[in-house]
């Protein structure tokens, strides 16, 4: 009988929701969880009709959004629902980042559970529960150190940091009584941190794995342009240039890389980046776990200052940085001196900023994946209504199709699994063995699952 097994309760053939398995014997943990992108949740829940707090598992369970786990649910997750509660059958967590698809449903996981995570995605799950509201739950939280092995029973896992759209993300090599695997994360090689991505693969290719999970978010003909993080720059720095209005950016808010080149882009052309208290308070909280001077912190780096929404109420979190935040009113009068980093649902704010027309409006942020993008057609009617021009400038958290069939030309792993991808086929031009995975079918590590090479 085969003691060492993956098998995937999410993230196949969808982007998001990766939730993966890996048992040796009598041992068995548990690598990410989190909500997926897939169109079916929002077949049934959107906006503001959301499964009820009170019992979120049953809510979710009657639509098979979450998978049907014993073990695994904390008691207080399951009121209601049709599973009963059972002690815990995991005996840990490993999350590889922080954004919602990995971690967004950590909150209902039994808290006598490990979780394992680097100290940097620690700070910044604080950092976005404390700002945002997003619960992640009472844990049992233990800090792994890079590419130090933690062993849980007979199985041994090893963190790797790579390189994505957001920091403190890790990649994994898993080491099992019958053989390896490696999960790659999300994960890129065109940004700051490339290195660690190409160091993440050089270990994957010393360690002859006999499988790996590899996200393919981009996988096959991505039409949507392929920017480097200093492409990126090179455009802002060219649009700052060419204007002397105010220009605005929109960009996700917790991509700390892209808020960093956009403070940098702003220095050069002699303006200040202005950034929500929100944006203010993560800068703050990240700035102690990078080299000194690094990243910019709210009044006390050139360049950077806060924007004054207009909101009947002010949270304690941000009170630290609205004393010298400034209102619309001041920006409005004084635009050519800022580069605004505006998120999307603050576009309101541009009703009394009142941008002249033709000002740049850089959308640093992915492209649509379809011309049917409601956001997308909404974000085009504000501009065009206050004469914008609209500029693209992003570098994805993710590797392109034919970096990711390089990659896995290059560490030749057994039995290859595309997760995270709506497009698992693709991975067909890789020569070895590919196996798109079915939920909750164990495969093998090692023996059966490798192939002769």
């Amino acid at each position: 009988m085969t003691r060492s097994t993956v098998s995937f309760l999410g993230g196949v053939r969808e982007i998001g929701g990766n939730k993966i398995v890996i048992e040796d014997g009598d041992e068995r943990i548990l690598f990410d969880f989190g909500p997926s992108f897939s169109p079916a949740f929002e077949q049934f829940y959107v906006d503001f009709l959301q499964p009820r707090t009170a019992s979120p598992i049953k809510d979710l369970l009657e639509f098979d959004l979450i998978p049907r786990v014993e073990g695994l649910y904390s008691e207080a997750a399951l009121s209601g629902a049709d599973l009963a509660y059972r002690a815990p059958e995991f005996h840990g967590i490993f999350l590889t980042h922080a954004h919602a698809d990995h971690a967004g449903y950590l909150q209902y996981l039994d808290p006598e559970i490990p979780v394992y995570v680097g100290k940097g995605t620690r700070a910044l799950l604080d950092a976005i529960s404390q700002s945002t509201g997003q619960k992640y739950g009472e844990h049992d939280w233990r800090l792994f150190e890079d590419r130090t092995p933690v062993r849980i029973g007979g199985i041994e896992v090893v963190p790797h940091p790579v390189d994505h759209s957001i920091p403190f993300a890790y990649g994994y090599i898993v080491r099992t009584s019958e053989g390896s695997i490696a999960y790659t994360g999300d994960f890129r090689q065109h940004g700051p941190r490339a290195a660690d991505t190409h160091a993440f693969f050089e270990a994957v290719e010393a360690e002859k794995v006999d499988a790996i999970a590899i996200e393919g978010t981009r996988a096959g003909n991505d039409p949507r342009m392929n920017f480097s993080e200093d492409g990126v720059r090179r455009e802002v720095d060219r649009v700052l240039g060419s204007t002397h209005d105010i220009a605005l950016a929109c960009t996700y808010p917790r991509d700390v890389d892209r808020l960093l080149t956009l403070h940098a882009a702003a220095r050069a052309a002699g303006r200040e980046l202005l950034v929500s208290s929100r944006t203010a308070f993560l800068l703050n909280s990240m700035a102690p776990l990078f080299p000194a001077g690094a990243v910019p912190i709210p009044g006390k780096s050139a360049g950077l200052a806060v924007y004054a929404r207009k909101k009947r109420m002010t949270y304690l979190w941000e009170r630290p940085f609205l004393d010298a935040a400034l209102p619309a009113e001041e920006v409005r009068r004084t635009g050519s001196r800022y580069l605004l980093a505006l998120d999307f649902y603050h576009f309101p704010e541009m009703i009394d900023l009142r941008p002249p027309s033709n000002s740049p409006f850089i959308h640093s942020m992915s492209e649509p994946f379809s011309e049917d993008d409601v956001s997308d057609e909404v974000m085009h009617r504000w501009l065009d209504h206050f004469g914008l021009t609209f500029l693209q400038a992003h570098a994805s958290g993710h590797a392109s199709g034919p970096e990711l069939m390089s990659l896995l030309d290059r560490v030749r792993a057994g039995t290859v699994f595309p997760i995270h991808t709506e497009n698992p086929e693709a991975f067909r031009a890789h020569s070895g063995r590919v196996v798109p995975p079915e939920l909750r079918e164990r495969y093998p590590i090692g023996g059966s699952a490798g192939v002769s090479r």
